[in-house]
């Protein structure tokens, strides 16, 4: 029985015929929930396992957990009874009896005479007579155990829906240590004037050549926005004489929202700890980067006593350290020699302007470039390349990655030239092929290459060192990394590509700068290199490597300020994977969150694949065919072509698979979200502790190690607790983070925590773009990071009601691939046909466009957004 198959009436729910149960929600459950026995007919019974704070009982895995259930008759006439346990999950775990059950640590002769059953025939109930009965749990495996008892007394019938959540020691030990309560918005105390700090001290010895403006944000427009308002000119849509202007705007936008979520972190009654000559402040959160501070940010603190809350003075520090989830500040000298530990403080975080002030700048930078580089469709006439053969210098490249580099090398300049790179398929090693091509055949190029992150870019930077048929000498190839990168974050191999002073990290002056061949920077880095006037035109060659992650903005930094007419600027990416990641719903709705790399799609040039314009690589390394089958349905019109060579796999020394020659494992449970003290982040200790079972499981054979493994989950707070659990079992080398972190990186294997296990924040989650659901982007990339065998552990009853889950559920199930809780009844959602399953051959010579039949799920793939601790619910 699914939830579908109940309703509820004043007395009962109306479960169904057939005896057993799918999945009953203890959130939506009314006959649990909403049991009052004032309100009951002339028999009334009462609810075994009650709730404690709303939630079910615990009781630990192996043990049996009884309670009593009593019916009583307040009528004036004797009634029959008949009593049954309707359906149970797991099958039999509960039982009724008329004795109490006897204790675990009961003597022998208390058992005698104890008889348990499913169901108690024809029992008569004098008028006034109380009749206790015993509902017995043999809790058999973690996870929510469930029973449906019915009680036909004379023509009606009542029922009691009773939960029971069985854990471990792992789940006990992840118990939630405060009950959750949304976090109180903090007053906002005003700083219309303060004493200046003591700032950081400039290891620079010379200015910036271009200094960027300020871009305050007007204040009509700001008013505007406060008031649930949007200019105009968002409204009226992007188009290339209002190009500015419309970005301009968004991010105003996004930057009222991070101001707005800085606010969230502001702290009220709190200490600070003298250090030498700082005062340190503990910020919880800071290390997983809720807030981001780094050195050179500043803070407001003012004394927070009763007395003077409005008229003390209100001071601003600089943050001259971070360490950890503290950060040592600097005020003025007069707040250090009045400052006492015992002082309570209030604390206002600030948000730092620099990067908004970055894309504004490279936004008006950008209506100077080409026409045919912003808006492709509009430019006058198509481009045709001109190509020569390749003779490939660091491996051997396949026939896309071929074809995408000799239109690289025969490109000059014009539109972005674009290198489609599904998962998996050598897109960054192309991207590399490029450029020591590049490098080794042209000795006038200069070759600027960005990624949206440092290990990103730090990525390219070990491949291109590594290509064994060239060598790239340290004064050819520099490494440009931002003052607030801490030092200790580059590997020491690399240091020697970087420039710093006294641990600090900056950017050679304009003559040093312009000497290297290769420069590797984030996007937002690139800037540095516009403050140290590097003219339009110097570099022949811009890479925008993983484009699809950058708002067009961003895109705009390296381009904007750099690109001249004759610039080659080649693009990267996937625009079916992980989009920018975007604060302001608004902003992203209306158009920030679409990156320029997706914008291009909507030109016919690349929408239509013209090699001029763009490459498809459609051939994947990465993915054990049977992983990628549905990604590549699903996304790319099932032309991605699996080449990894499977053979050897160590699936036979799986223990828990139940077919050996299936990579992909999913293992349904029903388990319990919750959420502690402040915190709005979700997460589920049942699942938690299955996804540290299953690690345990695969490294014991010694075939797996640590660093084999990763652990995709969307919740923070999964993450959080995920890794102490592995820490705790001196694992911590399982790398655990969310599908944004994961982005670019593969494992031998995936285990994905899924976590919801309640119906009712659905609809909260499709709404803020959380989790897995309704996202199908988030979903693609989390699937398609494993290599050898991907693992997915959740309820399958909350997923599948995705339709990409819900494939993925049933193509388990269909391959015996499926283990844990009862299924959901399988759903045809509008846009789906069925597809024949031996329409895949594994023959390796047949994995051609006949290979892969297309699927006609078309939806609409919506945007992602931030990391989800962003948007949950009390958080802002």
């Amino acid at each position: 029985m699914g939830m579908t198959g109940y309703k509820w009436d004043d007395e009962y729910s109306v479960i169904g015929d057939k005896g057993e149960i799918d999945f009953i929600d203890y959130e939506n459950d009314n006959s649990v929930c909403n049991y009052n026995p004032l309100e009951e007919g002339p028999v009334v019974v009462s609810a075994p396992f009650s709730f404690i704070d709303g939630k079910p009982q615990s009781v630990f895995v192996g043990e049996t957990a009884f309670d009593s259930i009593t019916i009583r008759n307040t009528s004036g006439d004797p009634m029959d009874l008949w009593t049954k346990i309707y359906a149970s999950t797991p099958e039999d775990s509960f039982t009724l009896s008329l004795m109490k059950p006897p204790s675990a640590n009961s003597e022998g002769n208390t058992s005698q005479g104890f008889i348990e059953f499913f169901d108690l025939e024809d029992r008569m109930i004098q008028p006034g007579e109380t009749l206790t009965i015993w509902l017995s749990c043999k809790a058999k495996e973690i996870g929510l155990h469930t029973t449906v008892v019915h009680f036909d007394v004379g023509g009606d019938r009542l029922e009691r829906v009773a939960f029971l959540l069985v854990e471990d020691k792992i789940s006990q030990s992840l118990a939630s240590k405060k009950p959750y309560s949304r976090g109180q918005r903090k007053k906002q105390f005003a700083v219309d004037a303060f004493v200046t700090g003591s700032r950081p001290a400039r290891v620079m010895d010379r200015g910036f050549k271009n200094r960027l403006p300020r871009y305050d944000i007007p204040k009509d427009i700001r008013e505007l926005v406060e008031s649930k308002q949007t200019p105009d000119v968002i409204h009226a849509g992007l188009t290339k004489d209002n190009y500015a202007s419309f970005f301009k705007h968004l991010l105003i936008l996004e930057e009222l929202q991070l101001e707005e979520d800085m606010r969230a972190y502001n702290m009220e009654n709190i200490n600070m700890r003298k250090n030498g000559k700082f005062l340190s402040l503990k910020v919880p959160g800071l290390a997983e980067r809720r807030p981001s501070l780094v050195h050179g940010d500043h803070i407001f603190a003012k004394l927070a006593c009763p007395d003077a809350s409005e008229t003390a003075r209100v001071y601003q520090g600089f943050i001259h350290r971070v360490e950890a989830d503290e950060v040592f500040l600097k005020f003025a000298p007069e707040f250090h020699l009045s400052h006492v530990d015992e002082n309570l403080y209030n604390v206002q975080f600030t948000y730092n302007r620099i990067n908004m002030r970055r894309l504004y700048q490279a936004i008006d930078a950008a209506e100077g470039l080409e026409l045919n580089l912003l808006f492709p469709s509009e430019s006058p006439e198509s481009r045709l390349i001109e190509t020569t053969p390749l003779v490939p210098i660091s491996c051997t490249l396949n026939e896309e990655q071929m074809c995408s580099i000799e239109m690289i090398l025969g490109c000059k300049g014009g539109p972005p030239y674009v290198i489609y790179g599904p998962p998996g398929t050598g897109k960054t090693m192309t991207v590399v092929e490029a450029i020591l091509q590049l490098h080794k055949t042209r000795d006038c190029s200069r070759i600027l290459v960005c990624a949206p992150s440092n290990s990103a870019a730090d990525l390219i930077l070990e491949k291109l060192l590594n290509a064994e048929s060239v060598e790239l000498k340290e004064n050819e190839i520099f490494r440009l990394n931002a003052a607030t990168r801490p030092y200790n974050d580059v590997k020491p191999d690399f240091l020697r590509f970087c420039f710093f002073d006294e641990l600090v990290f900056k950017c050679p002056p304009l003559n040093a700068i312009t000497c290297y061949r290769i420069v590797i920077s984030t996007y937002m880095s690139s800037s540095l290199l516009y403050a140290e006037s590097v003219p339009k035109g110097h570099f022949s060659h811009i890479f925008l490597d993983e484009a699809g992650q950058a708002s067009e903005p961003e895109s705009m930094v390296p381009i904007a300020n750099l690109c001249q007419r004759d610039t080659v600027v080649v693009l990267a990416g996937d625009p079916m994977q992980l989009g920018p990641v975007i604060y302001s719903r608004e902003a992203e709705t209306l158009g920030l969150g679409k990156s320029y790399l997706e914008r291009l799609y909507e030109c016919e040039f690349y929408s239509e694949g013209d090699e001029n314009y763009v490459t498809k690589l459609v051939r994947n390394y990465r993915c054990d065919p049977e992983i990628l089958y549905l990604p590549s349905l699903l996304f790319y019109n099932g032309e991605l072509i699996p080449c990894k060579d499977y053979k050897g796999s160590f699936l036979n020394s799986v223990k828990f698979l139940p077919n050996k020659e299936f990579p992909v494992f999913f293992f349904g449970i029903q388990g319990f979200d919750e959420r502690e003290g402040s915190n709005p982040s979700w997460f589920n200790r049942i699942e938690a502790s299955k996804v540290v079972e299953v690690v345990k499981s695969l490294t014991a054979s010694g075939i797996l190690g640590q660093e084999d493994i990763g652990v995709i989950t969307p919740y923070r707070q999964q993450v959080l607790k995920l890794q102490n659990a592995l820490e705790n079992l001196e694992m911590p080398d399982i790398k655990v983070g969310s599908v944004e972190q994961f982005q670019g990186q593969e494992r031998k294997v995936i285990i994905i925590s899924t976590v919801r296990s309640t119906v009712k924040h659905n609809e909260f989650d499709r709404t803020h773009c959380l989790g897995f659901l309704s996202n199908p982007r988030r979903f693609n990339v989390a699937i398609t990071r494993a290599i050898s065998l991907l693992v997915i552990i959740g309820n399958p009853h909350i997923i599948s009601k995705d339709p990409y889950w819900s494939r993925l559920i049933w193509r388990c199930a269909d391959n015996n691939s499926y283990q844990g809780c009862a299924l959901p009844e399988r759903q045809v959602y509008v846009d789906e046909v069925s597809i024949e399953e031996d329409c895949w051959n594994h023959d390796e010579n047949t994995h051609g466009e006949s290979g892969w039949v297309q699927d006609t799920i078309q939806s609409e793939v919506p945007k992602p957004v931030t990391d989800e601790a962003e948007w949950s619910d009390g958080w802002k």
